[in-house]
């Protein structure tokens, strides 16, 4: 009974000890967050810091959401004309899983894109007629064509690229990043997230979110409008100084409770509400797109004025990551082409294309590029073969996890350079393969971290981005 008391007394002492400490340690991040005057410095990694030299400060990623066609924009194959209505072979399909959605046809037709491509830029780079704009760019992206993932349907598949595992609860890449690299701009979020597009697969807010990561880490979602952030406007009847002795109250109360409870979410409610107050001067600045040049918006295009739009998203993101925003990700909707895909990548490349290219080469001629990396990906690729009824004019793809195709720019990307090739039917890859968690290794990379240092413990295990998997794709880098 005795040795059962004291260690009683000794676990009591250790939570008040810890109680202590971390109101302590919260209450002195707090009071640096709170200061008003000077620029404010950018924090400590929570890690490990810069593991080695950074190409890269910042991120900004063009997620297309429901997983564009290879054979339809970027992986050619000429060869396919051949074999255009007939069945696909066994030997390429080696009993490979198919989704519900195809895996009860009696036949598996090869449909041949029928879309034009030419080569472009220096190196020569096949593209489809769908991507013009992106064509001019060539020779500033990184086209890999032998991206694969472990997951066949959609909600998985992006979680995965997204946060490293096919489960959802796992922190984002942008929390991750905010986690290890911390703020640069004491005025915006560490880490945004920007919606456009229409239909197609649902986006949920968890894969912006921080998982076990404390909540200061998740993405702040700017809404589709010239208010991007929902309540940050002071009500009717409520000014400034208003405002601000309200949330000088309520932080007196929220550090009383600190004190108490030693909770460091106590301590993150704090600084978001500081957030939120700054917010109020720098997010419409932010938003309001009027001084921006008429050259600019003949760059991006006429709905570059419209918010909302991935064009006006696009542009936003330039103006974030001159901010100093860590993380900035752009989420386009509509590419799930199960049927009528001729018609309705149209749309989305037509969507898309123009401020693409505008992005990089805004970056560029700012002098950004070199600092900002850009990534370009869909959650997984097509079938070679139709889904659907197939005619001379329309044809439909399944979803396909074999192999995909993405680009990168800028940020210690090696420009111009194909990396990774898939069979004549761009159904298997034939050379270097590069798996989710590879990716995701590289990006970090890029921004000066060790993925397998950049960890965080939670229910009694380290956990990291890329879980225990991972390599630097060193032919990629510049």
């Amino acid at each position: 009974m005795q040795n059962s008391s004291n260690e009683l007394e000794m676990q009591v002492n250790r939570r008040s000890f810890l109680r202590q400490n971390t109101a302590g340690v919260g209450l002195a991040a707090l009071a640096t967050l709170l200061q008003e005057s000077g620029a404010a410095e950018p924090q400590k990694a929570i890690s490990n810091g810069l593991h080695f030299p950074a190409k890269a400060k910042r991120v900004i990623y063009l997620s297309q959401s429901g997983a564009p066609s290879q054979l339809d924009l970027f992986d050619y194959k000429p060869e396919l004309k051949k074999y255009h209505k007939t069945e696909l072979p066994d030997s390429i399909r080696r009993g490979q899983r198919l989704t519900g959605m195809t895996a009860g046809q009696n036949s598996f037709p090869i449909a041949a894109s029928m879309f034009q491509f030419a080569q472009h830029g220096k190196n020569g780079r096949w593209m489809s007629e769908l991507l013009p704009h992106t064509a001019k760019i060539s020779d500033e992206i990184c086209v890999i064509k032998s991206m694969f993932t472990e997951a066949i349907n959609h909600d998985p598949a992006i979680t995965f690229l997204q946060t490293g595992s096919i489960q959802a609860g796992r922190p984002s890449m942008g929390s991750w990043i905010s986690y290890g690299l911390g703020s640069e701009n004491k005025d915006l979020p560490t880490f945004v997230a920007l919606t456009s597009g229409a239909g197609g697969q649902p986006l949920y807010d968890r894969l912006w979110g921080s998982g076990f990561l404390p909540t200061k880490h998740q993405g702040v979602k700017f809404r589709r409008s010239s208010d991007p952030v929902l309540f940050l406007s002071n009500p009717p009847g409520v000014d400034q100084k208003a405002r601000r002795e309200m949330l000088d109250d309520l932080g007196e109360l929220n550090r009383l409770s600190l004190e108490q409870k030693g909770d460091p979410e106590i301590a993150t409610r704090i600084s978001q509400y500081e957030l939120a107050f700054r917010m109020q001067t720098s997010v419409p600045e932010l938003a309001d797109l009027s001084k921006e040049s008429s050259a600019t918006f003949d760059l991006y295009g006429e709905k570059a004025k419209q918010p909302g739009t991935y064009a006006a998203n696009c542009l936003l993101a330039r103006r974030l990551a001159e901010r100093g925003v860590r993380f900035i990700q752009l989420y386009h909707r509509g590419w799930d082409h199960h049927l009528n895909l001729p018609t309705k990548i149209k749309q989305l490349a037509s969507e898309t294309d123009q401020a693409t290219a505008a992005l990089i080469l805004d970056l560029k001629q700012r002098g950004m590029l070199d600092d900002t990396l850009v990534i370009w990906a869909g959650e997984f690729g097509r079938t070679v073969y139709c889904q659907g009824t197939m005619t001379a004019t329309n044809y439909g793809r399944d979803h396909h996890p074999r192999c995909f195709s993405i680009w990168a720019a800028g940020g210690g990307m090696k420009p111009g350079m194909t990396y990774g090739q898939t069979d004549d039917f761009s159904y298997n890859i034939t050379e270097n393969p590069l798996p989710v968690h590879d990716l995701n290794a590289t990006i970090f990379h890029c921004l000066g971290i060790d993925h397998k240092k950049l960890t965080y413990k939670f229910q009694g295990r380290y956990y990291r981005l890329t879980d225990v998997h991972g390599e630097v794709v060193k032919p990629l880098l510049s």
